[in-house]
């Protein structure tokens, strides 16, 4: 009987979970800012205090909103094929606010945490190709569009080299470039650390 009842409880995840997302939330920033305001002085209210007090502060107004829109896509995710792909795009806030605080408190280690940041941002704009792709071909198809489409040239410095034919070669070379990147930026990111 038990089970049947947590079994229901699970399954409706949605009904729950943006009252379960808001009470976290008031109850990390009831426990943080405190202990953000205390720290800072504690130690006499440096200018690294004030710092790190005013970027905990948009930490803590960033991420919320940020993972309200995830949660929200999450329930209802009604185009899969777009959403998971938003989804990760969405992501990069916390990332980007986390990475930043984080650096704030420990500068010398913060080299790590910008590594594993960049790395996800390789892949963001992986999932943001992938996006774009899939949401210009939902309603055309995209190459043979691009085929109608006028000559695009290269700008300067790069004006010199043939252009890229419109259609099927365009869209080949610039998804090649966007996974040159995605798979570069890791392996440099690793040699700079």
């Amino acid at each position: 009987m038990c089970t049947i009842n947590w079994r229901r409880f699970c399954e409706e995840w949605r009904i729950w979970i943006r009252p379960l997302l808001i009470v976290t939330y008031g109850i990390f920033a009831i426990i943080v800012v405190p202990l953000l305001i205390v720290n800072s002085v504690k130690d006499g209210f440096t200018k690294k205090d004030q710092f790190i007090l005013i970027g905990g502060l948009f930490v803590l107004s960033a991420v919320p909103v940020s993972i309200w829109h995830i949660i929200q896509h999450v329930i209802h995710f009604t185009k899969p094929i777009l959403q998971k792909h938003i989804i990760r795009i969405l992501w990069m806030v916390p990332i980007y606010a986390l990475n930043a605080w984080i650096g704030l408190f420990f500068p010398k280690h913060s080299i790590y945490v910008d590594s594993l940041r960049e790395c996800y941002e390789a892949y963001v704009i992986y999932n943001f190709m992938v996006y774009l792709l899939h949401y210009l071909n939902l309603g055309m198809d995209l190459e043979a569009t691009m085929e109608y489409k006028p000559q695009v040239y290269h700008f300067f410095p790069l004006c010199c080299m043939r252009p890229w034919p419109m259609g099927r070669e365009f869209i080949h070379n610039c998804k090649h470039g966007i996974l040159q990147y995605t798979v570069v930026r890791p392996i440099t990111t690793f040699i700079s650390v």
